[in-house]
């Protein structure tokens, strides 16, 4: 391959998924009729081998700058890819154990209101 068909991208990879974040700049290659996506970058750095690699089989374990992407996703020129730990609790069952206390102070409230006009 001559340097005139590969490209170049300068990103950054933001590893947090064994405790501590590790941050490190990346030289993403490619070949210029390709185009650059977050799957490439995976591949290229081998972090993964394919979409279906086990250690990104869980659905939303990277993405850019927080926001979770898909493997033909683009990436550009400074993004920074991230690969997120697996989550320690599930987001739903914290919302509804949460909204489940709301409701139980509310109608202790309501309880005491009406227990405060018989006396």
């Amino acid at each position: 391959m001559d340097s005139s068909s590969v490209k170049v991208l300068n990103i950054l990879i933001c590893d947090a998924r064994d405790g501590e974040p590790k941050l490190s700049p990346f030289i993403l290659e490619f070949a210029s009729h390709l185009s650059p996506t977050v799957g490439l970058a995976l591949q290229k750095s081998g972090i993964a081998t394919t979409i279906d690699d086990p250690r990104l089989a869980r659905k939303g374990c990277f993405g850019v700058f927080g926001k979770r992407k898909d493997w033909d996703s683009p990436i550009y020129e400074g993004d920074r890819l991230e690969l997120y730990s697996p989550l320690l609790v599930d987001p739903k069952t914290v919302r509804r154990k949460k909204a489940n206390q709301n409701q139980d102070a509310k109608f202790q409230a309501a309880a005491a209101k009406r227990k405060a006009r018989r006396l």
